[in-house]
C-alpha cells in the first residue's frame, strides 16, 4: 500500500511508519518538521495541516495513496480542511481517535463500540469543547469527507517506546531513581486494580491489518480486562530499570486529602471506585475479533526503557509535549510518605510490596 500518515515522527504516527515500513508498504509522512527527526525510508514532506497551501502542495500533480492514517488531530475544522484537500487523493481514511469522544465513557460501565459519540460539529475550534467532545468532532468531520471510507479508532490508555506523553516515562525515572539500593516509592491506591493499557506498536498493527482489509466504522482499542493490575505494571517497571524498590501503598482517601491529582501527579493512578475505575471496564470487543492483539505489558515497559536508558535522568515532574506534567518531584513524594507514616503510627504496619 502507499500511506500518507500526517505526523508520522513521534509516538503513535511513529509506530504506524515503522510498522508500515516493516511490511513493505510505502510510506510519506507529513508534519512540521520540528517534533522529531522523520523515519529513514520515509517520503518527508514538511507542511503545517493547519496551512490550506502546505495541504494543497501535499497533493500537487495528482498524488494519491491507499490510505490516510491520522494520528495527531485535535481540533475538528482543522481536521475538516484536511480531509477535504485529501478527499480525492485517498481511498481510505484511518483516525485515531479516543474513549473519550463516546458519551459517557469514564462513569458508565456499559459503553461498547457501538455507542453514541459526543455532541460535536465537525467545524468546531479548539475552544468549543474539552479533549473528548473536539475528538468526536473530528471523527465526524473526517466522515463528511470520506463517508463510507473511514476507519476510526476510539483509544484507550496508550504507552510504549517513544510515548510523547510521558506517564510510563515518570514511573520509570522514579522507580531507576532507586538504584543502588532499596528505597521506599509511593505508590497509590490499590495495587490489584485492572488496567488495559496499549502499546502503540499494536494499534498500528491493527490499523494496517484493518486497512490492508478494507474495513471501515469505529473500533474500540483497548487491551483485554485482564491484561495487567497497577502492582503489575510496576513491578515490571522495576525489572526493567534493575531496581528493587519498597513499594509503599498509599490510600486513596490519603492521597487525595493531601492535594495528590489523579492521573497526573502519579500516572495512570485513579480512585478506586466504581464511578472512576470503570475507565477501564470498556471492551474492545469488536476489534479482538478483527484480530487485534496485545503484546505483553511487560515487553512494553522493558522496551519503553531501552530507549529511555541511553537518555539524561530528567527531573520529575516531567512535562510532555502538550505542556501537561507526570510524576511527582522527589521532594514532594518525602513529605507524602513522612504524613503517611505519621498518620499510621509507629507501630502500624506498612502495606509494602
Amino acid at each position: 500500500m502507499k500511506i500518507l500518515v500526517i505526523g508520522g515522527s513521534q509516538f503513535v504516527g511513529r509506530a504506524f511508519v515503522t510498522e508500515a515500513l516493516a511490511r513493505g508498504h510505502e510510506v510519506t509522512t507529513f508534519n512540521r518538521g520540528v517534533s522529531a527527526a522523520d523515519l529513514p525510508g520515509v517520503e518527508a514532506v514538511h507542511g503545517d495541516r493547519e496551512v490550506t497551501a502546505d495541504l494543497e502542495r501535499l497533493v500537487a500533480g495528482g498524488r494519491h495513496w491507499d490510505a490516510v492514517v491520522d494520528t495527531c488531530g485535535y481540533v475538528p475544522r482543522v481536521v475538516g480542511e484536511g480531509a477535504r484537500v485529501l478527499s480525492g487523493h485517498a481511498d481510505a481514511y484511518l483516525y485515531v481517535s479516543s474513549l473519550a469522544a463516546l458519551r459517557g465513557w469514564g462513569a458508565d460501565p456499559s459503553v461498547d463500540d457501538d455507542s453514541p459519540a459526543h455532541d460535536c460539529p465537525p467545524d468546531a475550534g479548539p475552544d468549543d469543547g474539552d479533549y473528548g467532545v473536539l475528538k468526536a468532532g473530528c471523527e465526524r468531520a473526517v466522515t463528511r469527507h470520506f463517508e463510507g471510507r473511514t476507519l476510526l479508532f476510539r483509544a484507550g490508555v496508550i504507552t510504549g517506546p517513544y510515548d510523547n506523553v510521558g506517564q510510563l516515562d515518570a514511573w520509570l525515572w522514579r522507580l531507576r531513581a532507586a538504584e543502588g539500593g532499596r528505597r521506599r516509592v509511593l505508590a497509590p491506591g490499590n495495587p490489584d486494580l485492572a488496567m488495559r493499557v496499549i502499546d502503540a506498536r499494536d494499534i498500528a498493527a491493527f490499523g494496517l491489518h484493518c486497512l490492508d482489509a478494507r474495513r471501515t466504522g469505529p473500533y474500540i482499542v483497548a487491551a483485554p480486562e485482564d491484561h495487567t493490575t497497577y502492582g503489575a505494571w510496576l513491578a515490571a517497571c522495576a525489572e526493567a530499570t534493575g531496581t528493587d524498590p519498597e513499594l509503599e501503598w498509599v490510600d486513596d482517601d490519603f492521597l487525595l486529602g493531601h492535594g495528590v491529582t489523579p492521573w497526573t501527579d502519579l500516572p495512570m493512578w485513579i480512585p478506586d471506585a466504581p464511578e472512576h475505575t470503570c475507565m477501564w471496564a470498556t471492551p474492545a470487543t469488536r476489534a479482538e475479533a478483527a484480530g487485534l492483539v496485545c503484546r505483553p505489558p511487560a515487553e512494553t515497559v522493558r522496551d519503553t526503557w531501552a530507549v529511555l536508558r541511553e537518555r539524561p535522568a530528567p527531573e520529575l515532574p516531567l512535562a510532555n509535549t502538550h505542556g501537561h506534567l507526570s510524576g511527582l518531584a522527589a521532594g514532594r513524594e518525602r513529605e507524602l510518605l513522612a504524613a503517611w507514616d505519621a498518620r499510621r503510627g509507629p507501630d502500624t504496619a506498612a502495606r509494602r510490596t
